[in-house]
């Protein structure tokens, strides 16, 4: 029986080590997880370059906030059933008391933001801790690899529940990296009238048809169905994407932002909002009704996030494999570490 436990620990920017401690000891409440993979996302690559707001970073810290693993240890007053269950669970930690966790808004807890990865252990280990009432366990034949993406399936979870979609409507995915691509597998099952994803990047367009959508077109084609979409889901975060999500919308029509956007992003033009009537909502993290919402679709075959995944590493490779993330490559999608 293994008695001890690896985990990958970015002590500083530019600065990591791979250490072999003791098994970590779930306690009460708490289950311990046997990391099956984890997803390196450009939020890991920010805190190992340290470009992450210093209010959304602890260091040092073991990063790993999208992973699924299997229960191998329970703590006091924890469902006996759990033991032995593949499983995610919601990196944030959530207080569950205030007013935004009881009217079911859980990503915007009122009590300081504390996740999974960031502020909390994360699953760049072999093991990690996380209390059960987070878990989201999978059918026992789940395929653990596939269900690592289900973090960033749960924010774009997020992003469709709040853009409320309907049957036969048109509808623009703008971004097909992970975020996107996701997002056109979960809109595709709405079964809309029209499905358009837009992304300069041949080939993530090419992968957008094959999940789904109808149509690809660049950026620049975009413009010929500006004031077309019922509803605009923008998920690649880049400067002028927020402000070219509302130019797709129809007037009365719906977007939402989902990709995280830096300081000097182009503006929303209010007079184009306002004589448009836009309804324009935001997403920042998921919760707890949007986890559901994706381990479902997951389970149920809407969601396959595998043909993501283009590359794996072992837990002594980290370096190779943050490099990997946010370098360009256009053959690079979603990057793995396998414990």
């Amino acid at each position: 029986m293994t008695t001890f436990s690896r985990s990958l620990t970015v002590e500083r920017p530019g600065s990591h080590r791979l250490t072999e401690g003791p098994l970590p000891e779930p306690g009460p409440g708490e289950v311990r997880v046997r990391v099956a993979a984890a997803g390196i996302c450009m939020s890991d690559r920010e805190v190992y370059d340290g470009h992450r707001d210093p209010a959304y970073v602890r260091y040092p810290v073991v990063p790993g906030h999208e992973w699924s693993g299997t229960v191998d240890a329970l703590g006091e007053g924890v469902d006996p059933a759990l033991l032995g269950r593949r499983t995610v669970a919601e990196g944030f930690r959530a207080c569950g008391r205030c007013e935004r966790c009881r009217y079911g808004e859980t990503s915007l807890c009122t009590a300081g933001y504390d996740e999974t990865g960031f502020t909390r252990p994360g699953a760049f280990a072999d093991h990690l801790v996380v209390p059960a009432r987070l878990l989201h366990p999978l059918a026992d034949d789940a395929d653990l690899r596939a269900a690592a993406l289900l973090e960033p399936a749960a924010v774009v979870a997020a992003a469709v529940r709040a853009g409320a979609p309907e049957p036969g409507e048109r509808i623009a995915v703008l971004g097909a990296g992970t975020l996107g691509l996701l997002a056109v597998q979960l809109l595709a099952a709405v079964s809309p009238a029209e499905l358009t994803v837009i992304d300069p990047r041949e080939a993530r367009a090419a992968q957008a048809l094959d999940f789904g959508a109808g149509e690809a077109r660049t950026p620049k084609e975009s413009e010929e169905v500006r004031g077309h979409y019922d509803l605009v889901v923008e998920t690649a975060g880049a400067p002028s994407t927020a402000a070219d999500a509302c130019l797709l919308a129809r007037r009365g029509g719906r977007v939402v932002l989902t990709g995280m956007f830096t300081p000097g992003a182009v503006g929303i033009d209010p007079v184009h909002l306002s004589l448009s009537q836009l309804t324009v909502r935001s997403v920042f993290g998921a919760p707890s009704a949007a986890w559901s919402y994706a381990v479902r679709s997951f389970t149920a075959g809407l969601l396959d996030p595998a043909p993501l995944i283009t590359h794996e590493f072992p837990l002594e490779r980290f370096a190779d494999a943050v490099a990997l993330v946010g370098s360009g490559d256009p053959e690079t999608g979603k990057v793995l570490l396998r414990p």
